[in-house]
């Protein structure tokens, strides 16, 4: 056959691979130009109520009721009218100095107990270790909410109710059982040989887990505070109901009441309030970053 002969029909022949690769390249640039776009409109999401707060609080109220919300400020002298104004009227600093003790206290005790149960959950050998661990998280099993009326009740009946103790003792209690998890899991990874080589030197079991299991947790028990602690520092729902008066209200309790009773003031002096607010645990976390980003790795929260 002559190559004349077969020209026409090599000339015919229809390449569907070469068709599908260029397809499939248009719909790849079609996505590349799809993504940037879906990116752009998430982070606008994220932007523009933090631009809204942000300028907001360098407004006066007559400048913030007059002008769009989302005009730029005239100048920035009123944000301190405004800070002065929320920490005076709202006693934010009866509020940050009793969130900060709820959140030291309930979240550091929290840990460390939680670190003795791990331990014992984890290093030591006894029947039922797991029993014992459901039992401990059992609690977090059913939503918070329905604590509420038990406890104001039985808090009443104690004498705690409105107490700096009632509301330390329920923030320790109620943050044992995620660190517990966490901690138990950590520890399980810890080997056991320095545990026995000081046993054999005639270490007890508080020396062991104090000299040695201890130093080793700072990682994950440094996260599991900075959690906790926030958590803490943002609860509105049992500060209200177990802690109400002014004197033993937390910080997020003090916003609520300055929001309704104040509200005169404007929400640009609210806007200043909750940032004000939200400062301490925002410097706690950039303080422990370090270890919060060890502890997120090494025990895998």
């Amino acid at each position: 056959m002559s190559v004349a002969e077969t020209t026409p029909a090599t000339a015919g022949h229809i390449d569907f691979d070469a068709i599908i690769a260029r397809q499939q390249s248009r719909t790849r640039e079609r996505r590349g130009w799809l993504k940037p776009i879906v990116a752009l409109l998430i982070s606008a999401i994220w932007v523009v109520p933090f631009y809204y707060l942000v300028i907001s609080i360098f407004k006066t109220t007559e400048e913030y009721s007059q002008n769009h919300p989302l005009s730029l400020p005239s100048q920035l002298a009123p944000v301190i009218d405004n800070a002065a104004t929320a920490w005076l009227q709202a006693k934010m600093a009866a509020g940050l100095m009793n969130s900060t003790i709820y959140g030291i206290v309930g979240g550091g005790l929290a840990v460390f107990i939680a670190a003795l149960a791990a331990f014992g959950l984890s290093r030591i050998d006894f029947s039922r270790k797991n029993l014992w661990f459901m039992l401990i998280f059992a609690g977090t099993i059913f939503p918070f909410q329905m604590y509420l009326i038990p406890l104001f009740f039985g808090y009443q009946k104690l004498g705690i109710l409105n107490t700096h103790f009632g509301m330390a003792l329920f923030y320790t209690a109620i943050c044992i059982p995620f660190p517990t998890l966490v901690l138990r899991n950590y520890m399980n990874g810890i080997s056991r040989e320095m545990d026995e080589a000081a046993r054999m030197d005639g270490a007890n079991e508080l020396k062991v887990f104090w000299h040695i299991v201890l130093p080793n947790c700072w990682g994950p028990m440094a996260a599991t505070f900075l959690l906790q602690f926030t958590w803490i520092w943002n609860d509105l729902l049992f500060s209200t109901v177990l802690g109400n008066r002014t004197e033993v209200r937390s910080i997020m309790s003090a916003l609520q009441v300055f929001q309704g009773s104040y509200s005169s003031t404007g929400p640009n002096v609210v806007l200043t309030a909750t940032v004000i607010a939200s400062a301490p645990s925002v410097i706690l976390f950039f303080l422990l970053r370090r270890h919060f980003m060890e502890g997120m790795r090494v025990s895998g929260v």
